[in-house]
């Protein structure tokens, strides 16, 4: 399974040039030539892994019944730009804002008050999207994993060998842009 594709010319500096893409995130190549350099390129890896892993399209078919008839941007892509955005080091939805300014390479972002408005309305009914969320999380996993053959996490578990993950956590103090919010 490849993740990603560049075509890489000899000289001394690079850049990712668009292309035409299928997904929902605009194809990207690499140049040398220095011409219309990006910020957030460690992003593209990210991205890549999602749609590759079909991650993109299983989140958008799993909260495709909380799209509004008339909206514009696909309620499964503000949810991966929310992730993307949390990677890059975001802390709050505004942060939304660290895409939205390279549309070269993350393509058309939802404004603030419109991932607000989705937030709410999955909010709603968070039990149903949370697990349609993990539905289509776990079918990605499995998807990648089963390219990495015995190099999975999961190769080789049971319930006598078990899957230990070990996490920790730090507190982030959570904040609003707005005062006394």
């Amino acid at each position: 399974m490849r993740i990603a594709e560049a075509r890489v010319f000899a000289s001394s500096r690079s850049t990712f040039l668009v292309g035409k893409s299928t997904g929902p995130y605009p194809s990207l190549s690499v140049d040398t030539a220095g011409i219309g350099i990006v910020s957030q390129a460690g992003a593209v890896a990210l991205l890549r892994t999602a749609e590759k892993t079909g991650l993109t399209r299983a989140l958008s078919a799993a909260v495709a019944p909380w799209r509004k008839p008339s909206a514009t941007h696909d309620p499964g892509k503000i949810l991966l730009d929310l992730a993307v955005a949390v990677a890059l080091g975001g802390d709050c939805l505004a942060d939304i804002a660290l895409l939205r300014e390279q549309p070269a390479v993350f393509g058309r972002v939802a404004s603030d008050p419109t991932v607000s408005r989705l937030i709410t309305t999955l909010a709603a009914d968070a039990g149903t999207v949370l697990s349609a969320i993990d539905r289509a999380r776990a079918a990605a996993r499995k998807h990648a994993w089963g390219h990495a053959g015995k190099l999975a996490p999961d190769h080789g578990i049971d319930a006598t060998r078990p899957l230990i993950i070990d996490l920790d956590a730090t507190l982030v103090t959570a904040h609003s842009e707005k005062e006394h919010a």
